[in-house]
């Protein structure tokens, strides 16, 4: 068969007309056909362990470059073991195209013949995790499909979307000519002007405009319109975990992100117009459905399932970027009408910057009162260690939900798994940014990425540490090992007096590391920093182990 071309060859083919690179996954059976054309083209292919990690590390590629991740997935327990990956990068609005194996075309339908890895309705079971799904039939067919599902990938909303081929289809010898070129380009999702217009009238008769930016912000590339429409507003800012790095950190209008904080509640209740971008004022920025504005919301996002699933207000279904663009351009217009008055924020007497300057000095002080000495210091000393630019992958752990709401990202990126919550994240959406900042020429050590996890989700992950050293990835695993699910006592413990089924028995992480070739370290938290410069110094992964236990700051939510 040497030299005949198959349906394989057409998935390649497109892939690499549409600027993909990498791709993600691990081989299967009914797949073959994927991986021999692979041998024929120039992806570079990063063998996961575990499919559910393969998902991460293709989301961690995307959102490390900016590209689309592209994952191949094996038929059946393959592809739902991906499933959880993939609620991942849905809920967090992540561009991916998935290519999923299937049963040859003739075991398809309703008949139950008894073939390996057969499942019902496949792609189905994709349907709540995935933007849309669909069968290719026929080899022709897959250049377009999979342009296709590139463009939905990258239109706002972004999201992952699901192909799958059958075994037939991708091995059979094919009549169409190599792929030469493909095009897909993001639909574009501009705000309706009278919205527009409608905003703008709110905005310049407020005396007490703030802003909430959430992760849509980010995928829309709207900062350097939010930063403009902040400063012309003088309106506060907090940024939402999933929007952290959207504004500037040490900006006199920044609130950063202590979104869980009743101070912070307390000022954005106050505010007169409220414009909420990229967020669905969900549990998390509502400081857990507290959260009670008494002015007017507009809230700004591609997904029109989001605007106002929470609160009512001005719903404007728009790409963030496009939107606040037309919003700061029109605010513009509007204040040159105005004449030089311009804006002047007003809350109550104070200006706006002495009420963020004053609400973040309340937070600090509220930590200050609580015994957290250890973990502010433990937090303080990762970022000092972390180079400016370098981004950082957090994992559903207690130093991840502190990061949510302390950590400066700098010139860097935090990434974490903040829109589905499901643990194993950290690790290997670490190493899939790690490989993208690679493949996409990132000179030098400025490739290397940071990835923090517990001993509990650090489980999760921890065979692609045999990924991480088969592909030589430049990624530093700190694991905060505290012996159980240390959130989930915390939680408990609080509520009940006692924790149940939270303690874990683990290995020697260090040991472990080690058995797979990866340089690994214990050091306590107080040498946390000096351990990180060195494992950013070195070449490929390593692995930083620190056992203490930490704890949370006291939740505002529940009252005294």
């Amino acid at each position: 068969m040497s030299g005949v071309r198959n349906g394989g060859d057409l998935v390649v083919e497109t892939l690499e007309a549409l600027g993909a690179k990498t791709v993600f996954g691990i081989p299967g059976q009914h797949a073959l056909g994927l991986f021999d054309a692979m041998g024929r083209g120039n992806l570079h292919f990063v063998s996961s362990r575990v499919e559910n990690n393969s998902a991460f590390a293709a989301d961690g590629y995307s959102r490390a470059t900016g590209e689309v991740g592209v994952l191949f997935l094996s038929t059946g327990p393959g592809a739902l073991t991906s499933l959880a990956g993939l609620q991942e990068a849905y809920a967090t609005g992540v561009p991916m195209v998935v290519i999923a194996s299937q049963i040859p075309l003739e075991g398809l339908g309703a008949r139950r013949k008894g073939m390996l890895h057969q499942l019902d309705d496949q792609k189905a079971s994709a349907a709540n995790v995935t933007k849309s799904q669909r069968l290719i039939q026929h080899a022709s067919g897959i250049p377009s499909a999979i342009q296709d599902a590139w463009t939905e990938a990258i239109s706002s909303p972004q999201g992952p979307v699901w192909l799958e081929v059958p075994q037939n289809v991708l091995l059979d010898p094919i009549m169409v000519p190599p792929v030469e070129d493909a095009l897909a380009e993001a639909t574009d999702n501009p705000p309706r002007v009278e919205l527009v217009r409608e905003a703008v009238k709110w905005l310049s008769t407020a005396e007490r405009p703030a802003i909430i930016a959430g992760g849509g912000t980010r995928r829309g590339h709207a900062e350097k319109s939010l930063l403009s429409l902040a400063e012309k507003l003088h309106a506060p800012i907090i940024c939402t975990p999933g929007g952290n790095g959207a504004f500037p950190w040490n900006h006199e209008l920044s609130l950063q992100s202590w979104i869980e904080d009743q101070h912070m509640t307390e000022l954005l209740e106050d505010a007169d117009v409220l414009i909420v971008i990229g967020s669905s004022l969900g549990e998390v920025t509502s400081n857990y459905f507290t959260f009670e504005p008494r002015g007017r919301i507009i809230q700004i996002d591609a997904e029109p399932r989001v605007l106002e699933s929470n609160r009512p207000g001005l719903g404007i279904r728009a790409d963030a970027g496009q939107a606040l663009a037309a919003l700061d351009t029109a605010l513009d217009a509007a204040l040159a009408a105005a004449g030089p008055a311009g804006i002047r924020a007003d809350w109550h007497g104070t200006s706006s910057e002495t009420l963020v300057k004053d609400t973040l000095a309340k937070v600090k002080a509220r930590l200050e009162a609580q015994d957290l000495g250890k973990e502010l210091k433990f937090m303080a000393d990762i970022r000092e260690a972390v180079p400016a630019g370098m981004q950082t992958f957090w994992d559903m752990t207690i130093s991840a939900y502190w990061g949510w709401s302390c950590w400066d990202a700098r010139e860097g990126q935090f990434h974490s798994a903040q829109g589905a919550g499901g643990l194993g994240f950290g690790f290997p959406a670490a190493i899939g940014g790690a490989v993208g900042l690679e493949t996409t020429g990132t000179p030098g050590d400025s490739a290397r990425v940071l990835a923090v996890s517990g001993d509990g989700s650090a489980m999760y992950s921890i065979s692609e540490l045999a990924t991480a050293k088969q592909h030589n990835v430049p990624v530093t695993w700190l694991i905060v090992d505290d012996g159980g699910y240390g959130i989930l006592r915390e939680y408990m413990v609080g509520a009940f007096g006692k924790a149940t089924a939270t303690e874990l028995a683990r290995p020697d992480f260090v040991k472990l590391a080690e058995s797979f070739g990866v340089p690994a370290v214990r050091v306590a938290p107080e040498g946390v920093g000096e351990a990180l410069q060195a494992g950013f110094a070195a070449d490929g992964p390593n692995v930083v182990v620190v056992e203490t236990l930490l704890q949370m700051f006291a939740p505002t939510h529940l009252g005294d």
